[in-house]
């Protein structure tokens, strides 16, 4: 199976009122931003939509809404992972998939299982799901590492573990899976920075939290790289870069929405333990939106 998740995924922000709870009229502007801005997929309840501190109610609430509100326009990715394996697949069970395209699954945190372990974890998971599954690498949240012999058995495996979102920080690693992948495999970027140098060795797009602000910024730059216009994609990329680095500076979401902040998308608005960003680093943000 080939994955549709091809180009420019957003993994979205998750609107809050001031009382804390989802704003949906800023939530479908979202949606409707973000299509306008040309990008290819989006992210439902990933890490960036806080959803470690939402509700399994509010998350049913939020995929309802968003599935009505892009209305097929682009295929659907939903957040659905955990390190309770048993309890991910009661998950899956009880989610409506009717208008979603895949799950994004990311590895065990915290339990620390070895690859093999990982392996079983996955493996459970796609034998439960009924759409793709989309692996997510990200050990600098997780603790753990899904080292590339062990997403080349589960791609191998299982038909429809089709792509993995690789945020290792590792570009030796990376190189490294794409080299040995079956061809019907991909592998999609899972940092903003590297997106573009990623491309030229052969990954096919990101998953991104930047082109919540700037969405056609950087579907521009994915789709100039993806068509080997690198000389065009590269002044994108790093109009985008010093950006980034503030959007992470004090962790992510609260960059991405001060940046949103900003520019009137939305409230500066997060659930704790996440606070907004500091005065230094908003003013840094104002200034350097004066660059778009």
């Amino acid at each position: 199976m080939k994955t549709n998740f091809v180009g420019t995924g957003v993994a979205m922000v998750t609107p809050f009122c001031e009382d804390k709870s989802v704003d949906y009229g800023t939530f479908a502007k979202l949606i409707n931003h973000l299509i306008k801005g040309g990008v290819d997929f989006l992210v439902v309840m990933g890490t960036t939509a806080e959803s470690a501190t939402l509700s399994q109610k509010e998350k049913d609430e939020i995929l309802k809404f968003a599935k009505k509100e892009i209305a097929g326009r682009v295929p659907i990715m939903y957040g659905l992972g955990g390190n309770n394996t048993a309890d991910v697949i009661e998950k899956i069970k009880l989610t409506g998939f009717n208008g979603v395209d895949g799950i994004l699954s990311v590895a065990p945190y915290y339990n620390k299982p070895n690859q093999e372990g990982i392996y079983q974890h996955f493996a459970a998971i796609a034998v439960a799901c009924p759409v793709q599954v989309v692996l997510y690498n990200v050990p600098g949240r997780t603790g753990i590492n899904i080292l590339p012999e062990t997403v080349i058995r589960l791609a191998e495996d299982f038909e429809n573990i089709t792509a993995i979102k690789e945020a290792c920080g590792s570009v030796d690693q990376i190189m490294k899976l794409i080299s040995i992948k079956p061809d019907d495999f991909t592998v999609i970027s899972g940092d903003d920075g590297l997106t573009l140098p990623l491309i030229s060795v052969g990954v096919e797009g990101v998953i991104s939290v930047a082109a919540n602000a700037f969405p056609k910024e950087v579907s521009d730059m994915v789709r100039l790289g993806m068509n080997g216009k690198f000389k065009e994609a590269a002044k994108l990329h790093y109009k985008l870069l010093s950006s980034v680095g503030y959007m992470f500076a004090e962790g992510n979401p609260c960059g991405i929405k001060a940046y949103m902040s900003a520019m009137s998308m939305m409230k500066n608005e997060l659930r704790l333990p996440m606070v907004p960003a500091s005065e230094v680093l908003n003013k840094k943000i104002k200034e350097d939106l004066k660059r778009y």
